[in-house]
């Protein structure tokens, strides 16, 4: 049961610590990242109760299958740049799917709101940073409800919150200035075969 608030923990630390790089950067659009953080941050505690009662197992399955498919999307497709469209339904319909699995699984949702907007042809650096900043709330939304459960062992999240904080400094920091957007897309691409791997064997119990 420590698994899921501890994966959320680390998540919390690392996207704080990369959102206050992207502020000070100038890199964070507030406006295209408040839907998807609102509903995103609504949604994960109602993922993390309904865990409860879902199984586990399929969910992670399904999960996997997504990863896969949007893993290879980053690396092999190249979606037009977007020019309009609705941002505001967009975001929060991206935001509440990604808050729920994200409560469910005990992971930030990253790992779909990132290959979606992506997908959807918005700039791969504006979308890891506004993916920085709802993490972070999402994620500590969905670690505050296992911690009213009291599924929290605290002597770990201590050791893990040094090396969580340095590499969301770490990451922010090569993502604006040692990459361009294609290499992030690709990064990304690389990021979710990892997780649908990792999820994968968890679901097997391996």
């Amino acid at each position: 049961m420590t698994a899921k608030p501890t994966g959320l923990f680390i998540n919390t630390l690392s996207m704080l610590s990369a959102t206050l790089k992207n502020l000070k950067a100038g890199k964070l659009d507030h406006r295209f990242g408040l839907p998807i953080l609102i509903v995103a941050t609504v949604m994960a505690p109602l993922g993390a109760y309904a865990g409860k009662f879902i199984p586990h197992r399929i969910v992670l399955v399904i999960f996997v299958a997504f990863l896969l498919y949007s893993g290879t999307m980053m690396l092999f497709f190249r979606p037009k740049a977007r020019k309009g469209g609705n941002h505001v339904v967009e975001g929060s319909l991206i935001g509440g799917i990604a808050g729920f699995l994200g409560g469910l699984l005990g992971v930030g949702g990253g790992g779909i709101i990132s290959p979606a907007l992506i997908l959807l042809g918005y700039e791969p650096k504006k979308v890891a940073s506004t993916t920085a900043l709802v993490v972070f709330f999402s994620s500590l939304s969905g670690f505050l409800t296992y911690w009213r459960m009291g599924a929290l062992n605290w002597e770990l999240l201590f050791w893990v919150s040094i090396p969580a904080i340095a590499g969301g400094w770490l990451g922010t920091h090569l993502m604006h200035f040692r990459m361009s957007s294609e290499q992030v897309k690709k990064v990304i691409g690389v990021i979710m075969y990892l997780i649908a791997l990792k999820t994968l064997l968890v679901a097997l119990g391996l």
